[in-house]
């Protein structure tokens, strides 16, 4: 009788193209061009992390456009502009 998978692993078959196995083991470190399994996980890792990466860029990015969002900005920056001579005393800022 097989033993139960273990419950954090997930085992699946993939058919990958040669000349790409040839290709990433060309460039992977050495310490992951022996363990194929090991390999992949670190890039579907990776990919996970560029992916989530983009999304929040592209998700600034659409807030950065957004007219509310840069309307509220401004109000912001110009509620908080006495922070920025923070120490300074009044008589400071009006001779700039």
């Amino acid at each position: 009788m097989k033993p139960e998978p273990s419950p954090k692993t997930v085992r699946r078959s993939v058919a990958l193209p040669y000349k790409l196995i040839e290709e990433v083991l060309s460039v992977a470190p050495p310490e992951l061009r022996e363990n194929l399994n090991r390999l992949v996980t670190v890039a579907l890792q990776d990919f996970v992390i560029q992916r989530k990466k983009r999304s929040f860029e592209e998700s600034m990015a659409r807030m950065a456009a957004d007219p509310a969002i840069r309307t509220e900005c401004a109000l912001l920056s110009k509620e908080f502009a006495i922070a920025e001579a923070d120490g300074l005393k009044a008589d400071d800022l009006k001779n700039d």
